[in-house]
């Protein structure tokens, strides 16, 4: 059985681009409806602030930009008709205050996401915008109209302007599969392969490897990957090793096992101590045993697995070599964790398909917004920010085409 419904605007996607999108479109007279593949809005939202939604970042703005890496050209124009100020008084005039935290990040007062999506949905259903839920959109008909696949039914749906925001191709269980790519490149709408980001990797530890060392914390470890080093958090897991530290190096992790099949980086295991403190210290405890030395210097627990783990007892007891393989000790990778388990991905909709507007050049009238896109960040609020801004875009483009229109 198939029905048809119509609109002014037709939302694809319940996340935060796709809600900032209605909310431009909202108020002015047309009818908007958002059509979601689940059976509620902003599913990956709310997991993003379990642990204290990290909205956007404070710190300088050319700093910032930097944080999208290739793709800051292309974000750079979202984000000055709507940065990280701008979603701070959005959050504000929603009636979420917000803080600034001692690393920069900035978190809603109540650290939730709950509130502030509640605040949200509410206002935009005053303002008239419908919500469709478990509505999977299977692409267009030979007509264009848009097609959703829902409790064995199929529906049918006409609008003036759609705004595509169906995520990336990470966290399938709420709602993200990159299934849109097919129907999209069905039309011509050239797409970049979808790749993990801000994800773990793969390390075959080694049988003696204690079992009690798996999610075993690394606090403040360096990290170094040529010419790239930060200091930060990772973590042992049984897998390999994740982390907030592993996830900002992810990018050019990913991108050598792409182009070389390895890529070895170096951690720095005492980062606040030079090399030459650490050789002093060393041969001055000659009479201790090697271990009670590395525990002296604070290698304990998850740092002292990792050293132990990826190298060689006869290096462990060489006091001449120590000092170097605990500033640079190596590990080498050979591939990702599956896509489904990044925190976001990298790869979609190449920005050469779109307008200013977001708009795609082939279909006036179609935009797209939000992880879809061809871009990626870091964790810390730059990839917020960046769906916020683009639905922005895409909402206010979508409005004004509408408003042609009339």
């Amino acid at each position: 059985m198939t029905s048809t419904q119509q609109y002014d605007a037709l939302i694809i996607g319940g996340g935060p681009a796709g809600l900032m999108a209605a909310e431009q479109l909202s108020g002015n007279g047309f009818s908007v409806a958002v059509f979601e593949r689940m059976p509620t809005v902003g599913r990956k939202f709310l997991r993003a602030g379990i642990g204290g939604l990290n909205i956007t970042h404070s710190e300088a703005y050319e700093t910032f930009m930097a944080r999208y890496y290739q793709r800051s050209t292309d974000i750079e124009p979202l984000l000055r008709r709507f940065g990280p100020a701008d979603l701070r008084q959005w959050c504000e005039e929603l009636g979420i205050a917000t803080f600034v935290g001692s690393s920069g990040r900035v978190f809603p007062e109540q650290m939730k996401a709950a509130p502030l999506l509640r605040r949200w949905l509410e206002r935009l259903k005053r303002n008239g915008v419908t919500f469709h839920t478990r509505q999977r959109w299977l692409g267009w008909d030979e007509s264009g109209e848009a097609v959703f696949e829902t409790q064995g039914n199929s529906l049918k749906v006409s609008a003036g302007v759609t705004v595509l925001s169906l995520g990336g191709g990470s966290w399938r269980s709420l709602g993200s599969d990159g299934a849109w790519q097919e129907p999209l490149q069905a039309r011509g709408i050239r797409c970049a392969p979808l790749r993990p980001s801000n994800c773990g990797f793969n390390y075959p530890w080694p049988a003696h490897m204690p079992s009690e060392s798996f999610g075993s914390p690394l606090k403040h470890i360096g990290l170094s990957l040529g010419g790239w080093q930060q200091c930060g958090d990772a973590l042992i897991s049984r897998y390999g090793i994740e982390g907030g530290l592993i996830y900002a190096a992810s990018h050019l992790l990913r991108d050598a096992i792409e182009q070389h099949g390895t890529c070895t980086v170096y951690w720095d295991l005492l980062p606040d101590r030079s090399k030459s403190e650490l050789t002093s210290i060393i041969n001055a405890r000659k009479g201790d045993s090697v271990s009670n030395t590395l525990r002296k210097l604070g290698l304990v627990d998850g740092k002292l697995a990792l050293l132990k783990a990826l190298s060689e007892k006869q290096q462990m007891l060489n006091r001449r070599q120590l000092p170097a393989l605990i500033k640079a000790l190596p590990q080498t990778f050979h591939s990702t964790r599956p896509l489904d388990e990044a925190i976001s991905t990298a790869g979609g909709v190449c920005f050469s398909e779109l307008d200013e507007s977001l708009m795609c050049h082939q279909y006036p009238g179609l935009f797209c917004a939000g992880e879809m896109l061809d871009w990626e960040a870091p964790t810390g609020g730059y990839l917020l920010t960046a769906c916020f801004a683009s639905g922005v875009a895409a909402g206010r483009g979508a409005r004004n085409f509408l408003q042609a229109k009339r």
